[in-house]
């Protein structure tokens, strides 16, 4: 597995990523991306992964790219963003562990994890959560993990 930064992706690449049905029915429901709006999005994660205590990268698993992940700005202080296509399922805890080093290289207290209502409760991350709640996001629901990093 292996993270590298958006500017080293092909926007032509992302796109039939970020339009994976199996993907897009966990997030926010948005139009599909043409090549214009993935080049705006990427442009977006770009300059979030330069900000201070952010981090923006693309998965690639077996030099195939599966998905992103990111530590974002939140309302709460610092968001743990992790979108995987099929092909990378059952790495997700890998991807979370290594996102958690991340925050705690930077000096993140805490990291929140914030996951649509559509998806159910994972007992294994509530487990290793100092909390878990229902969330209101843009007007939907959310349950979010709070983490001690």
């Amino acid at each position: 597995m292996k993270f590298i930064p958006f500017g080293e992706v092909r926007a032509e690449d992302f796109l039939p990523l970020v339009n994976d049905e199996t993907l897009r029915k966990h997030l926010i429901d948005h139009p599909p991306f043409e090549l214009a709006t993935v080049r705006r999005w990427m442009e977006e994660k770009m300059a979030i992964d330069a900000l201070p205590g952010c981090r923006v990268r693309a998965v690639l698993i077996d030099g195939a790219l599966v998905g992103w992940c990111g530590l974002q700005p939140d309302e709460e202080g610092v968001e743990i963003a992790i979108v995987i296509a099929r092909a990378g399922w059952g790495r997700g805890l890998a991807i979370f562990n290594e996102m958690m080093g991340w925050a705690r290289s930077m000096g993140h207290q805490e990291v929140v994890f914030h996951l649509l209502g559509t998806r159910p409760l994972y007992k294994s991350l509530a487990r290793r959560a100092t909390r878990v709640t229902k969330t209101t996001l843009s007007g939907h629901p959310f349950t979010t993990y709070y983490f001690s990093v």
